[in-house]
Parts: structure tokens; C-alpha cells; sequence
């Protein structure tokens, strides 16, 4: 497989998640900012202007130009750094930092299967998207139940899912190259906004599993 368009696609995944870290740890020193922004209304607008960026850039990325592109996928990271502030909060930063290391660990060895399989992962999109829409729910009715063991189980799964996802997205991104269904550029962006979200997914269900909140 034909992987030139991978070191931009990775390029733009380590800025955009560089800048969540960098803002979210800003965030989290400053407790007027956080009491502003969690909120019912604060935590509110996050959750629309995140959704809605996604939305936006994803449905949109065949037309937008590249610079738009990146300014509306820089934009998403900083908005998601602002509510990602939280988990500065509730875990020591030496958790943060080993979790970070390890989900990094993680990402590198399944990018490489997504590059190097000869095995066509198309099909595994449709269960992975099961899959996400199964822990969601769960993660739902556990608001109620809240349930230690099933809190576990849900987080899990997370990991295993965003395995997959990576895998899978690195071989989707390659072979939209090779189809130049985009343009680079923009293709590049879209490639980095998808593997964050792995990224971003696979290090939260990996610190519900093995990070150590604060004692305060």
C-alpha cells in the first residue's frame, strides 16, 4: 500500500493533540476558568461546539480549502483541551503522563498493523461502529446503575474497540489516498481528525482502567 500521505496525517494528529494537552493542563491551574466553564450551560456549549465541529469538518471536508480545514481542525482540539481539563483535575499527573505513554505504545503498534495487513478491514468498520453505539448505551444505563464491575467491563471494551478503530482507520486513510478521494492537504487533515479521536478515546478508557485519581 502506497502510505506517503501517513507522516502529515500523523503530523497533524500529534499538533491537534499537543494543544488539547497544553490547554487542558492550562485550564485545569486556573480555577476560575473552571468554574466558569463546568457548568450546566458551560459543559453544555462544549458538548455542541465539539459535536458540532466534528459535524462540520467531517461532512464538509470535500469542499472546505486546507487552510479552513486546519483552523477548524485546530479549533476542535483547543475546544476539546478545554473540557479534557477535567482529567488533569481528577488524576495525578504522573498517571496522566504514563497512561499517555502507554496509549501512544498502543497506537503505534496497531498503526502499523493498519499499514502492513493484507487483510481488507472494511468489514470490521460495521462492527466497531456496533460496537461503539453498544458502550454507549451501557455507559448510559450505568448512570444509573453505577456499577464498579460494569463500569470495568464498558472500559474494556472502549480499549479494544479503539484497537480496532486504528488499525482500521489507518488502512481507510491509505486507500483514500491511493483513490485520491481528497486532496491532499485536506485529506490530511481528515486523516488527523479521525486518529485523534482514537487516540483521545483509546487514552480515556485506558485511564478508567489503570489511572489513579487524586485523593482530593
Amino acid at each position: 500500500m502506497n502510505n506517503k500521505i501517513l507522516p502529515s496525517v500523523f503530523g497533524w494528529m500529534f499538533i491537534g493533540l499537543l494543544l488539547t494537552f497544553i490547554t487542558g493542563y492550562f485550564v485545569s491551574m486556573n480555577p476560575n476558568m473552571l468554574l466558569n466553564l463546568f457548568t450546566t450551560w458551560g459543559l453544555l456549549i462544549l458538548l455542541i461546539v465539539e459535536i458540532g465541529l466534528v459535524v462540520f469538518l467531517s461532512a464538509r471536508i470535500h469542499k472546505m480549502s486546507p487552510t479552513t480545514a486546519k483552523i477548524c481542525f485546530l479549533l476542535y482540539s483547543f475546544v476539546t483541551g478545554l473540557s479534557f481539563s477535567v482529567y488533569f483535575v481528577a488524576f495525578e499527573l504522573n498517571s496522566l503522563i504514563l497512561v499517555f505513554l502507554i496509549s501512544a505504545i498502543v497506537f503505534a503498534i496497531f498503526a502499523v498493523v493498519g499499514m502492513s495487513t493484507k487483510i481488507d478491514l472494511t468489514k470490521l468498520g460495521t462492527y466497531l461502529m456496533m460496537g461503539l453505539i453498544a458502550i454507549l448505551l451501557c455507559m448510559l444505563i450505568n448512570i444509573f446503575l453505577n456499577s464498579s464491575t460494569f463500569d470495568l467491563i464498558i472500559s474494556i471494551i472502549g480499549v479494544l474497540i479503539f484497537i480496532g478503530y486504528i488499525a482500521y482507520d489507518v488502512q481507510k486513510i491509505i486507500r483514500m489516498n491511493e483513490l485520491s478521494m481528497l486532496p491532499e492537504d485536506n485529506l490530511a487533515i481528515y486523516g488527523a481528525l479521525e486518529l485523534y479521536l482514537d487516540f483521545i478515546n483509546l487514552f480515556i478508557y485506558l485511564l478508567r482502567l489503570i489511572g489513579n485519581a487524586r485523593d482530593n
